[in-house]
């Protein structure tokens, strides 16, 4: 594991001060350029997925849906995505939350999800845990089990692992890289 986490740490670009001054963005874009890097992020994924005995794979809006869609074909599951409100036509279950200032709503398609089903939540990064922890309720608001929360990197000075510990229930939370 040693071995990918370098990789994967030698494709994720710092961009200073984006985007407002004294902020420090991770930029993925250089990993998902290189295809072997793409491909061992996506396996890393898809193992995760597989040994938390997933049967289907949110993926958060934006960079979640470039990450989960290839987890979700390798791993051989459905690939669900939760989208900002407003985006996906048809009946949907939202969930608001809130954010730093002010608040957020996501919603999933209500026939996506069904009891049997153990739901894998994977996203680029996990900060504060908002996003997360409104797609973890959003899965058991439709009749899933939550499966765990797979992210390729944890900022973990923000301290999201200990917001979303209640919410997971005992479920994974697991992090390829943590800053």
């Amino acid at each position: 594991m040693t071995d990918i986490r370098e990789l994967l740490l030698s494709r994720i670009r710092d961009v200073a001060d984006y985007p407002e001054p004294g902020v420090v963005f991770k930029d993925i874009t250089p990993l998902l350029a290189d295809p072997a890097a793409f491909t061992a992020l996506t396996d890393a994924l898809a193992e995760i997925a597989e040994r938390t005995g997933a049967t289907k794979i949110i993926g958060l809006e934006a960079r979640g849906f470039i990450l989960g869609a290839p987890v979700a074909v390798r791993a051989g599951l459905g690939f669900i995505p939760v989208r900002k409100a407003g985006k996906l036509p048809g009946a949907t279950l939202s969930q608001a939350y809130d954010l730093e200032y002010g608040s957020a709503e996501i919603e999933v398609h209500a026939e996506d999800l069904s009891a049997g089903d153990r739901v894998l939540v994977v996203d680029d990064v996990l900060a504060t845990g908002g996003t997360a922890e409104a797609s973890l309720q959003l899965i058991r608001r439709a009749g899933a089990q939550v499966a765990g929360l797979a992210v390729l990197m944890e900022l973990g000075f923000l301290d999201g692992r200990a917001r979303l510990e209640p919410a997971l229930a005992g479920a994974p939370l697991e992090a390829l890289l943590t800053v």
